[in-house]
């Protein structure tokens, strides 16, 4: 039977599989369909620091090979989550890890210090890229400095492993990657969702209420692999890939692009077994190929 557990440097994942934040709750929610064991880890929904409502509705939107959300970073605040939801995640024999917002690079650093406080998580994803949040979709991972200045504030607060989420709306992929890289990141997310518009052409007016709102799922795969192969050639910490993923073979063909570990993200709303699914045809692919440990495939694409 192969091996299927990665080294990121900083953690140690029994598998390269992690549910994605904002489609797999706070975990809880799954706990009931399946052993979350299973997992090689999982990214809970975004923490503020204190609780937010999120966009007003609709907030969801299908498209062809693709889902539009609008959700806002609708959540419960990072107190009420270190006092009513992880300790029940504590026990967990995988990896959990918190994803972290703000509004600005004081509130980052803010919920970054207050989790360091508890036991029981792995790393933070320190989440600078959601389009659906500020007007015009802009986010510090659009630019190279304010990349460096929300990473670098993050890691001076906090002790735990960091994980940068990027985003994909940007025109150099690399140069946002280096700037995370260099102010202390020690791993990337890549990529988040793409900023997307659906209209009701009755109405004439867009679907979402917040007007705008993130792509994902399968129809982002091509980009999203192309900006993974990108910056795992030219950064020197693990790309952790997503975007897209819906099976074993999507998940291997990060891996191949030089993903060291993949998040799976809308699959989860379409499949609530999606992730235990694919890590089983990941073992089943590698055995059938002679693959002895998985991590043999990443960055093997050949060019």
């Amino acid at each position: 039977m192969a091996d299927l557990s990665v080294d990121l440097g900083f953690l140690k994942l029994k598998n390269p599989v992690i549910a994605a934040s904002g489609t797999f709750g706070y975990g809880l929610e799954f706990q009931p369909l399946y052993d979350l064991n299973l997992l090689g880890g999982f990214v809970v929904k975004g923490l503020y620091f204190g609780p937010r409502e999120g966009n007003p509705p609709p907030r969801l939107a299908e498209t062809p090979c693709g889902l539009i959300n609008s959700i806002g970073l609708q959540g419960i605040g990072v107190e009420a989550f270190c006092r009513e939801v992880l300790p029940p995640l504590a026990s967990l024999k995988t990896a959990l890890i918190a994803n972290i917002c703000g509004e600005d690079e004081d509130e980052y650093a803010r919920v970054a210090e207050y989790l360091s406080q508890y036991k029981g998580l792995a790393a933070l994803e320190l989440n600078i890229s959601c389009p659906n949040v500020r007007e015009g979709g802009k986010c510090p991972a659009q630019g190279t400095e304010a990349t460096y200045r929300t990473v670098k504030r993050v890691r001076q607060a906090s002790s735990l492993p960091l994980i940068t989420k990027l985003s994909p709306n940007v025109t150099d992929i690399i140069s946002i990657a280096l700037a995370a890289e260099e102010a202390g990141s020690q791993a990337i997310s890549l990529v988040n969702t793409f900023l997307a518009l659906a209209i009701d052409l009755e109405t004439r007016k867009p679907k979402l209420g917040h007007v705008l709102g993130g792509l994902s799922g399968p129809a982002i795969k091509p980009l999203a692999l192309r900006m993974v192969f990108e910056a795992s050639r030219k950064i020197k910490i693990p790309v952790i890939g997503l975007g897209g993923i819906f099976s074993a073979q999507d998940a291997l063909e990060f891996m191949v692009a030089g993903a060291s570990a993949v998040e799976v993200g809308t699959a989860n709303f379409v499949n609530p077994y999606a992730c235990p699914e694919i890590i089983k045809g990941m073992e089943n692919w590698a055995d059938q190929n002679g693959i002895k440990r998985i991590n043999e495939i990443v960055g093997t694409l050949r060019v």
